[in-house]
Order: C-alpha cells, then sequence, then structure tokens
C-alpha cells in the first residue's frame, strides 16, 4: 500500500525543492491543502483511448488555469510499453507555465531522467512518500491503521496519499488522512485513471469531489471549482466517456 518515491524515480519540480505541507496538529484539519493533478499523467496513462497532443496540452491549461498548483504533466517513458504517452516531449514545449505552479513529470529510469533533462537542467527536488490505496479497496479504518504505523517512523511532514475509488471509499480515506495531519492529496480531475495490474480497479480520487469537499470544511486550496469543472468536461469529452466525479455528475449531468 505504500510507495516510496525515491532514486531512480523522480519527479522533476522545476525550481520547486519540495512538495511542501502543512504541519497540523492530529486530529485536526489543516487550514490548507496542496492537491496534485495527477489527471494528464496517471489519469490518461490508464485510459484506453490516447488523445491528442493539442488537447492533452489544452487540458493541462485548463487545469492551470483551475488554480491547481502541482499539475504532473506527463511521463518519460517508452512510447513502447507507454504509448499514450509516447508525446511526452512535445506535451512539456506546448504547456502554458503558470507562475507559482509546477509542472513534475514521471521519469522511472535513468534514461528517461536523461531525456526530460537533455535541454535543460532541472533543480531536483525532495521526494515524499506517498502512500497510495492503487486498487482502492482500503477503508477509514485501514487508513488509520496504516498512517499510525507509518508516522511512527516518517513525519506526517514528508507523507501524502494516493487513493483510488473501486470501493467507494477514497474520499473517506483522504479525509481520515486529512484528519491525521496529512496536507497533499493526489487526486485527478473527472476521476480519470486506474490500475493496470488490478482488473476492475477504477480511478483516482476525483478532483473535483476533493475540492467540494474541502470548500465545505473550509480549508484553502486555491481551486475554482468551476474552472475544475469545465476541465473536467472537455477531457471526458475528447474521451467520449463518462465523468467519474460526484460532483460533476450533480451539477454538469456528463
Amino acid at each position: 500500500m505504500a510507495t516510496v518515491k525515491k532514486a531512480p524515480l523522480w519527479r522533476l519540480v522545476g525550481l520547486a525543492s519540495l512538495r511542501a505541507v502543512s504541519t497540523s496538529s492530529v486530529g485536526t484539519f489543516p487550514k490548507q491543502v496542496k492537491i496534485v493533478e495527477v489527471g494528464p499523467r496517471d489519469g490518461l496513462q490508464n485510459e484506453k483511448n490516447i488523445i491528442p497532443t493539442p488537447m492533452k496540452i489544452k487540458l493541462i491549461d485548463m487545469l492551470s488555469e483551475a488554480g491547481l498548483p502541482v499539475i504532473e504533466a506527463t511521463s518519460f517513458v517508452s512510447p513502447k510499453w507507454v504509448p499514450q504517452m509516447a508525446d511526452h516531449a512535445e506535451v512539456m514545449k506546448g504547456i502554458q507555465k503558470f507562475p507559482g505552479i509546477s509542472y513534475p513529470v514521471l521519469t522511472p529510469n535513468f534514461k528517461g531522467f536523461q531525456a526530460a533533462v537533455a535541454k535543460k537542467m532541472y533543480s531536483v527536488g525532495c521526494y515524499e512518500i506517498s502512500l497510495g490505496d492503487t486498487i482502492g479497496v482500503g477503508t477509514p479504518g485501514i487508513m488509520k491503521d496504516m498512517l499510525s504505523a507509518v508516522m511512527h517512523e516518517v513525519p506526517v511532514a514528508a507523507l501524502a496519499v494516493h487513493c483510488h475509488d473501486t470501493y467507494g471509499q477514497a474520499l473517506a480515506n483522504t479525509l481520515m488522512a486529512l484528519q491525521m495531519g496529512v496536507s497533499v492529496v493526489d487526486s485527478s480531475v473527472a476521476g480519470l485513471g486506474g490500475c493496470p495490474y488490478a482488473h476492475g480497479a477504477s480511478g483516482n480520487l476525483a478532483t473535483e469531489d476533493l475540492v467540494y469537499m474541502l470548500a465545505g470544511l473550509g480549508v484553502h486550496t486555491g481551486v475554482n471549482l468551476q474552472k475544475l469543472l469545465e476541465a473536467g468536461a472537455f477531457i471526458c469529452q475528447a474521451l467520449n466517456r463518462r465523468t467519474s466525479s460526484k460532483v460533476a455528475q450533480a451539477t454538469c449531468k456528463l
């Protein structure tokens, strides 16, 4: 359930040296949560349909306009194994770089790392430990027990959570993590994604649902929900699929 992001699995974060998190005390909600939008990478990478590069670029730009502070843009992997990410260089070249927003890329091997920084060296930031339920079978009780054990060894400021929604528990599991002091959460617009290693595993926690819940709790994210919904509607139309976001289903009827 736990995934440690470390060499040779790098996340390039430009000038940002650490995906910072607040250090709220256990048992209270953090005042601010950093949402890491993984839709353009983790989401589209697990979709059967391959969308054109201009549409990927537009999606990332729309997510930037919505105010997501961190957007996983693409993955520098072999097109033989992950054809959905074959246009990684074109995507990185084509997106608008909004001030204050990080656009990390996934590079699972050193060859990919070299390709990602061939023209310009990036400042390689510290990694965090991302606790991921990538097949979506966890419950809040399991999340609590896992975090309690991990926090004996790792400061909560170095933790993030990445929950999938196969059993409909992603939002509840994330809420438990927030109550325990975690304030970095991975999510995917429209709930895009899945797990290639688990048949039937559904996508990531929908960013729209996460933002809606956090707004109701008075937790600051800096994300414009309406613009986020527009980004979700755009990518779902491009993929010819229904959104997995409950908030989008209720408001946009997609």
